[in-house]
């Protein structure tokens, strides 16, 4: 039986506020803004509550209550993206996701699935740590409709685990096909009921391992 590990990117191995205040300080530049604008976006991650499904999603519900539209945001969100991985937009990886990586090679297949565009994910793993680790990278997924559809065409036989901060997105498709999961921090939803649940990856780590050889 194939046993194969889907992760996320951005709030599961790539942590940090960075990329999402890169994004508010677009959205502020674009609505000609100050500071002001940004630092809502820093209650709202501190706070970690409300209807947001993550710090993104709160961007987006915090611009469009300013009068941003969808086209100024999606170029707000592009424009962040070209900064992935630099002193505008750090990131880090989780304690331990390095080596766990390494050591589930010999029994796991690890995809990364995630809804970003490829721009500077290659950049952004190996100022993670973690080139090389994954044996296939999915951007622009589309998730969760475009989870619902990769899991559809893995083997019937599949042994799937999947690894997000987002319920909705990242989890409920591979729960509804029967699948294990796996929810790490993030924003509360009260719909969530995966496998396994902590506040960061190391916590973790001993239930996914237990998981990979059972």
């Amino acid at each position: 039986m194939n046993s194969i590990l889907l992760f996320d990117f951005d709030g599961t191995i790539a942590l940090g506020d960075g990329p999402v205040l890169a994004y508010a300080a677009q959205v502020a530049t674009a609505l000609g803004d100050d500071a002001g604008f940004v630092d809502a976006i820093r209650s709202a991650l501190a706070a970690s509550d409300g209807e947001a499904l993550d710090g993104y999603d709160a961007v987006r519900r915090a611009g469009a209550q300013r009068g941003a539209d969808s086209r100024l945001l999606s170029a707000a969100y592009r424009a962040s993206r070209q900064q992935l991985a630099t002193a505008a937009a750090p990131i880090t990886a989780p304690d331990g996701l390095a080596d766990f990586l390494t050591e589930a090679a010999a029994d796991a297949e690890r995809m990364l699935v995630t809804n970003a565009p490829a721009t500077r994910i290659e950049e952004a793993l190996d100022a993670l740590g973690l080139s090389g680790l994954f044996d296939r990278v999915v951007t622009g997924a589309g998730k969760p409709a475009g989870l619902e559809a990769l899991l559809a065409g893995l083997p019937a036989d599949a042994r799937v685990l999947s690894i997000g901060d987002i319920w909705h997105n990242d989890l409920a498709p591979a729960h509804a096909r029967g699948h294990a999961t796996a929810l790490i921090g993030g924003f509360a939803d009260t719909d969530a009921t995966p496998t396994y649940r902590a506040a960061d990856f190391a916590t973790l780590t001993p239930q996914l391992t237990a998981w990979l050889r059972p």
